[in-house]
């Protein structure tokens, strides 16, 4: 069973569950691989974590855009961090298939590990 639980999206905030020990330190919402907003993080129960994040409105647009909750444990230096969860917003033309969905968030996913790749060179090479 997954951790992580999408509650859903309702007037522009997108809200899920997290069943862990700790709550993460942080937690970001990642927008076509920018971070674009910091979300909120309460309690819900015994190691259960309800986060919710409002999506800037930048975040909407025609075509398919993939949202995307990032945990960093809050160091001086974070990186991109875990990702815990993504959201496909269609809007505009109706989409083909939900291949395009996919391809969008392996694309997310690329541009989170490339980016942590160069700040681990920086880090390995200064």
């Amino acid at each position: 069973m997954s951790d992580f639980e999408s509650l859903g999206l309702r007037a522009g905030v997108w809200t899920v569950r997290l069943h862990r020990e700790h709550a993460p330190a942080r937690v970001t919402l990642a927008c076509n691989g920018s971070p674009v907003a910091e979300a909120e993080v309460q309690p819900e129960g015994p190691q259960s974590w309800r986060i919710s994040a409002r999506v800037p409105v930048e975040c909407l647009s025609d075509g398919l855009q993939t949202l995307v909750l990032l945990a960093d444990p809050g160091d001086a230096d974070p990186g991109p961090g875990e990702m815990l969860g993504s959201l496909s917003l269609i809007a505009g033309a109706p989409a083909g298939d939900d291949l395009r969905a996919e391809i969008d968030l392996m694309r997310a996913e690329l541009d989170l590990l490339q980016r942590e790749f160069r700040r681990l060179a920086r880090a390995t090479a200064g």
